[in-house]
């Protein structure tokens, strides 16, 4: 509009027509017009929050925003743009009266995993020909965390018979002979445990907690290798597989642990406290670049305990189905899990179970037979 302004004079000038110069003269007063509009900003009090903070990959978040006129005129119509990831959420707002506010809610993209920065959130309002905006950021940003889908399946038999103590975790009943932490007194405990020399350096009453060492463990390997998936959904369909694998086993009481194809990535002692930090650790996974996965999983080993191994991949190539063999006599259960469609046809003879899923629906439907069966990996 500027430029034109000034074509317009520049084209009177030497021209000699009056209709340019009426043109120019129709553009400066627009440019003139819309900047005073704007000169004029009303207070405004304005709040957005994210709810929930926690969602499933797939389910609904809100932003809320809430705008609040504390001036003496009426607002001009706004447009409020919150930040959500590397996409950019828009609502308006419509003109409000002196004192009065308006609250806005709209959703925010839950369609990947990680930890997603929200906002901060911006106002912007325009001029009536949209010559000028004016943009403020109101607010600090905001965290969301979009973690695995998973679905209700059982933990795989091992093949022994669990310890009637519990699992080895802070939660575990007392009064086995393992040694796992010291932890403060409370009221009911076995006072034969209480350990005098580090409550005497505290100044608290501190004892031993004792738990069950012989759980067996579940482990599962992540295959987090671009190459091994035909796309990005190949890779989170297997995310929410070892999400769905790991929660059952902690659920259980069972010690999980989770490697990748870069090496050990997260180990928990099992019971329903670990399975909030399970699920956030699995949220932040990342696929990655060339890695070698044979060497991974032929370094895999259950502890002194059994349990079971669930190799979780796309397109894992013959090398890495061999190790995968190689190990299968360490454990109780051995099971392969390949997500994504057009899957290659597995070597014959192989002697691991082998579930192909596409989806996660499809998952569990395999899983649930091959632990109802019983197989041995």
């Amino acid at each position: 509009m500027a430029a034109g302004t000034v074509l317009c004079f520049v084209g009177a000038w030497f021209l000699g027509y009056a209709e340019l110069a009426v043109l120019g003269t129709g553009c400066l007063a627009a440019l003139v017009l819309g900047r005073l509009v704007l000169l004029r900003r009303t207070p405004l009090r304005v709040h957005r929050e994210v709810a929930p903070t926690r969602v499933t990959r797939g389910e609904e978040a809100l932003g809320v925003v809430t705008v609040g006129n504390l001036g003496r005129r009426v607002t001009r119509p706004l447009v409020a743009t919150d930040r959500c990831g590397d996409s950019d959420v828009s609502v308006e707002i419509p003109r409000l009266r002196p004192g009065t506010s308006n609250t806005t809610t709209y959703f925010l993209p839950t369609s990947r995993r990680g930890e997603i920065p929200v906002g901060p959130l911006r106002l912007s309002a325009t001029d009536p020909l949209g010559l000028f905006r004016r943009v403020h950021a109101y607010g600090d940003p905001a965290t969301l965390l979009v973690h695995p889908r998973t679905v209700a399946i059982g933990a795989l038999p091992s093949g022994r018979a669990a310890n009637v103590d519990g699992p080895t975790s802070d939660t575990a009943p007392s009064g086995t002979v393992t040694f796992h932490a010291l932890r403060e007194y409370v009221f009911g405990d076995d006072l034969r445990h209480i350990h005098w020399r580090t409550s005497a350096r505290t100044g608290r009453l501190m004892v031993r907690h004792l738990v069950d060492s012989s759980l067996p463990r579940t482990i599962v390997l992540l295959d987090n290798r671009e190459a091994s998936y035909v796309d990005s959904e190949g890779f989170e369909v297997a995310v929410d597989v070892a999400a769905s694998i790991l929660l059952a086993a902690a659920r259980s009481g069972f010690p999980i642990a989770v490697l990748t194809a870069d090496g050990p990535y997260f180990t928990a002692e099992g019971g329903r406290a670990e399975t909030g930090t399970l699920l956030r650790q699995l949220a932040l996974v990342r696929a990655a670049g060339p890695a070698d996965l044979a060497a991974v999983i032929g370094a895999v080993r259950p502890g002194q305990s059994g349990g079971s191994l669930s190799m979780v991949t796309g397109t894992a190539g013959a090398e890495e189905i061999d190790r995968l063999s190689g190990v299968r006599a360490h454990f109780d259960r051995t099971v392969l899990v390949r997500t994504g469609t057009g899957l290659p046809p597995l070597p014959a003879g192989l002697p691991v179970t082998a579930i192909d899923a596409a989806d996660l629906t499809a998952f569990a439907a395999g899983w649930r037979a091959t632990a109802g069966a019983g197989v041995a990996g």
